[in-house]
């Protein structure tokens, strides 16, 4: 390209605007994926296990802390889907204690659902997550719930979905956000499985937030569930929601939005939002034709919840910032103390 000397007065104001339109257009599609973000300073995500099925060969510190429960019930090799299946072959893993380390083991859901006096915690993570970051996440929620309430770890499951990295960033979200309505209708078929006596709660990050809705509106429209016979609102355990910078629709849980039915059978909505998360503030770009903003990044007012659901909202912007990560909510120990607060507090009914 030719020095601006050179240029006439209009090409080279042409010139201009060109390169920042490109440049908007290159922040707009990096910012509309809520989870480009990367979780470390170095750039890239901080991953304590290794893929899954991979056996792990050391003990990082962070997997010889306290008791915990968590297992992982991953949906990477399953195809999408638009209802949901009468069979889900889900890929079952389990941590377990090997000579005072941790590693991950082959479980089924016979084993995953063999304790059901025992609260159930699902952690649903975000786009641009590999296998081994899902299950690092979830290891250190489960160690930040054990922190904040002692006593019996409740079991923490993480629900790992195929958010890996796949191209440009803004059709790469635009994919994912199609993507978690199937891992919803997954999510909802092992939902469908749980005892109904079974207190359960569900940590929803970014686009992870989608799935747990889509999960409980597809329970709430179904007669009964698949398991035991029994409708999702009838069950005696209670259901928590705690969702994190939520990639969902701002209007989702009004009472015309379109989630509405999801509120049926939950006890309670802990909602973590970020005013100034950079992602979020791009969300539109998902959805177009609806033009709606991000919960995550707006928040919802109380009086549209019914007066039987409990609520409690925060904005985390003057802890977080402007990026969009679990991370940084997890070590900010306020909103980790909240998270599983709004997770535990009351679910066993105590």
């Amino acid at each position: 390209m030719l020095p601006s000397r050179f240029l006439p007065p209009r090409l080279l104001a042409a010139a201009v605007l060109l390169v920042g339109m490109v440049g908007m257009v290159a922040i707009a599609a990096r910012a509309a994926e809520p989870d480009a973000t990367t979780e470390s300073p170095v750039g890239q995500p901080e991953a304590m296990e290794q893929a899954e099925g991979e056996a792990e060969t050391d003990c990082p510190a962070a997997l010889a802390i306290g008791p915990l429960d968590v297992w992982v019930a991953s949906t990477r090799r399953l195809p999408g889907v638009c209802r949901t299946p009468a069979h889900a072959d889900l890929a079952i893993e389990q941590l377990v204690n090997d000579g005072g380390c941790r590693r991950w083991e082959r479980a089924d859901l016979t084993g995953l659902l063999a304790d059901p006096g025992r609260p159930l915690v699902f952690f649903v993570h975000g786009n641009r997550y590999e296998p081994a970051d899902a299950k690092a996440q979830g290891i250190s929620l489960a160690q930040r719930m054990a922190q904040a309430r002692g006593g019996l770890p409740p079991r923490v499951v993480i629900l790992s979905w195929p958010s890996q990295k796949q191209g440009v960033l803004l059709k790469d979200g635009r994919r994912k956000y199609e993507r978690a309505y199937a891992d919803g209708q997954y999510l909802a078929w092992l939902l469908g499985r749980v005892e109904p006596e079974q207190p359960v709660a569900i940590v929803g990050y970014s686009f992870g937030a989608l799935v747990a809705t889509e999960a409980l509106d597809e329970l709430a429209r179904r007669d009964a569930s698949a398991a035991d016979g029994i409708r999702w609102a009838d069950r005696p355990g209670r259901t928590h929601l705690v969702f994190v910078a939520p990639a969902l629709r701002a209007d989702a849980l009004a009472p015309r939005g379109p989630f509405r039915r999801t509120l049926d059978g939950v006890d309670r909505i802990t909602l973590l939002i970020n005013s100034r998360d950079e992602a979020l503030r791009f969300f539109p770009l998902l959805e177009p034709q609806a033009k709606a903003p991000a919960l995550g990044f707006v928040g919802m007012p109380r009086r549209w919840l019914p007066a039987e659901v409990e609520y409690a909202a925060i904005d985390a912007a003057g802890v977080v910032g402007k990026l969009h990560t679990m991370r940084r909510y997890l070590d900010a120990w306020p909103l980790a103390e909240r998270i599983a607060g709004g997770a535990l507090d009351g679910l066993a009914g105590e």
